[in-house]
């Protein structure tokens, strides 16, 4: 049983590259028969436009797991934006949807958000025109500042805080600021998040808990075992029990909102 749902889930979920730098290009095709039980969503840095039941919502980002209700994991098409993208594109600081869903039209004027659902309603391809909407958009607004770029990308490769601001030429107070616009919370959360997701998906190639941890940046297993609870609210024996962890593709924070 476990085996047919993890190739039911993989049916299901498809993601491709982006064209947007450091995107990906994600659907969800929806059972007819919902499942019974929410689905944790982990945190991963990232924040999604996902276009779904005729409107678009903005998965911000979270600093633990988020509880998505059976009735919410409609079919979608969406994009997942590489940490600080989204609030180049929404004109939105990520802190402001720190652990949040919001309609569009909750952020945008509710005329411009109807035009823009109504041509992804009519598309063939509403992935597609979802990812040239963000294409266009960030075409007009321009990149995310590449000083948060290098910020995300130190800590994505593991690099301490005060390494990672040094290279970017940022003071600790700068740091902070910018990292609460760009990714939604300070860097030490932002490295921890990317931390545990490293670990993850090293642990999904077979490597040991303690070897994984000590990969990812941990202290040790322990440390590993606590950030698990603090971020994701589980252990990793009931995580890497469960079915999803070993079907999905990880999926950050919209990803699994309705996946």
């Amino acid at each position: 049983m476990p085996q047919e749902h993890e190739q039911e889930q993989r049916r299901r979920y498809r993601e491709r590259p982006s064209r947007l730098p450091g995107a990906v290009v994600w659907t969800w095709d929806a059972p007819d028969h919902p499942p019974r039980k929410p689905r944790s969503v982990l945190p991963d840095g990232c924040m999604d436009l996902i276009w779904t039941g005729g409107r678009i919502v903005v998965a911000g980002p979270d600093t633990h797991a988020f509880e998505v209700e059976p009735r919410n994991r409609l079919s979608c098409a969406a994009i997942r934006l590489a940490p600080g993208t989204a609030p180049v594109l929404l004109g939105v600081p990520a802190d402001e949807l720190r652990d949040h869903r919001a309609d569009l039209t909750d952020l945008w004027p509710s005329a411009a958000v109807r035009r823009l659902t109504d041509r992804i309603d009519r598309a063939p391809d509403p992935a597609a025109a979802l990812e040239r909407f963000a294409l266009d958009r960030l075409a007009d607004t321009g990149p995310p500042d590449p000083r948060t770029v290098a910020v995300a990308e130190g800590l994505r490769r593991g690099r301490s805080v005060a390494a990672t601001a040094a290279e970017a030429g940022l003071g600790p107070r700068q740091l902070h600021r910018r990292s609460l616009a760009a990714f939604g919370y300070g860097p030490k959360t932002l490295a921890r998040v990317l931390r545990l997701q490293r670990a993850l998906e090293l642990i999904r190639t077979g490597l040991p808990y303690a070897e994984a941890a000590c990969a990812a940046g941990c202290t040790d297993q322990a440390h590993l075992a606590r950030e698990m609870r603090d971020l994701a609210g589980t252990t990793l024996g009931a995580y890497f029990a469960s079915p999803a962890a070993n079907s999905e593709t990880p999926q950050p924070s919209g990803s699994s909102t309705t996946a």
